[in-house]
């Protein structure tokens, strides 16, 4: 979907509700662009939900009933609820918020042969963003709102954070310097493009991929998921060291990086491996981050086998 497809589809939506519904939500849209809410909120599209099922967005008790009749996840209502609170700041209507909190949930981890597998087949520049999800941890919406000025040379900033993240700069790899100055700069933004966009290409991207290596977990994936894999990944590496883990997150609460200290199930087969002999192999390895699993002693020589995950550059890709 282009942004002027999207853009398309908007009016179009405007254009089936009832006249007075319509400039409301015409009138909210200027609001939040105004109050600088970002360009790709729901806010919009989740009222016009509620008008289409019949609410009345005048009326507190009446959009209430109808959040709670909705066949959503508490998440979602919670959602709804907080763009109905922006629409009743912006009408001066008070109203009693209800109550949804966001269920626990345990995070999807892919592995990383997967998220790879989408970048090696996605265009130019979904690879690009891809991979740019992948390297800094960012959330997609940070990635999304990054302009050129924000990437220099080989240093990308974050200066567009979402809610309850920090900025931050990451020095990436010279693959994904590279793929980035291969894109046209034809706008201020890095990826002129809006979420919705992004994520109909995503959508197509996996089913692809799916049919065509006949993985179906590749469906399961999101762009969340190269956040998710990179905290669990630290918290691997870093042996659950929670502040390491919330910095590279830019998480503004330590209680939002609690949730990736857990244990990811690595196979044998995505480990390098090798052998110290020596106090100063030992030393050394343990310094760069090895983990000893095992040890034995062989004609007199004491053997201490160390691995560490392989190809994970998060913590080079670090915080400057």
């Amino acid at each position: 979907m282009t942004q002027a497809t999207e853009t398309k589809t908007v009016a179009g939506d405007l254009e089936r509700l009832p006249q007075d519904a319509k400039g409301l939500i015409t009138k909210f849209m200027a609001y939040l662009e105004r109050e600088g809410y970002s360009a790709d909120i729901g806010y919009p599209t989740t009222l016009r939900h509620l008008v289409k099922d019949g609410a009345n967005l005048l009326d507190p008790e009446n959009v209430k009933t109808f959040i709670a009749q909705q066949k959503w996840k508490d998440s979602v209502k919670m959602l709804a609820v907080y763009a109905y609170d922006a629409f009743c700041k912006m009408e001066g209507i008070k109203w009693q918020m209800p109550t949804y909190r966001q269920g626990e949930t345990t995070l999807y981890i892919p592995d990383e042969k997967d998220l790879d597998l989408l970048i090696g087949i996605a265009s130019k520049r979904m690879a690009t963003f891809l991979q740019c999800l992948k390297e800094t941890f960012a959330d997609p919406g940070e990635i999304l709102r990054a302009e050129w000025i924000d990437l220099k040379e080989n240093i990308f900033s974050i200066n567009h954070p979402v809610k309850r993240h920090l900025t931050g700069k990451y020095a990436i790899s010279p693959k994904l310097t590279a793929m980035l100055n291969a894109l046209p700069r034809k706008d201020k933004r890095i990826f002129p493009m809006s979420y919705a966009c992004a994520e109909d290409s995503l959508k197509q991207l996996r089913k692809r991929a799916a049919a065509k290596f006949q993985n179906p977990v590749l469906l399961s994936i999101c762009f969340k998921s190269y956040r998710h894999w990179g905290g669990s990944m630290l918290a691997h590496v870093t042996n659950g060291n929670i502040l390491i883990i919330k910095r590279m997150l830019r998480h503004r609460c330590i209680q939002n990086t609690m949730k990736y200290i857990h244990t990811i199930e690595f196979k044998e087969e995505d480990y390098e491996e090798t052998v110290a002999t020596t106090p100063e192999e030992l030393r050394q390895l343990g310094k760069a981050g090895w983990q000893k699993y095992d040890e034995m002693t062989l004609n007199g020589t004491q053997m201490h086998f160390y691995r560490k995950p392989k190809r994970f550059g998060g913590l080079r890709n670090s915080l400057v």
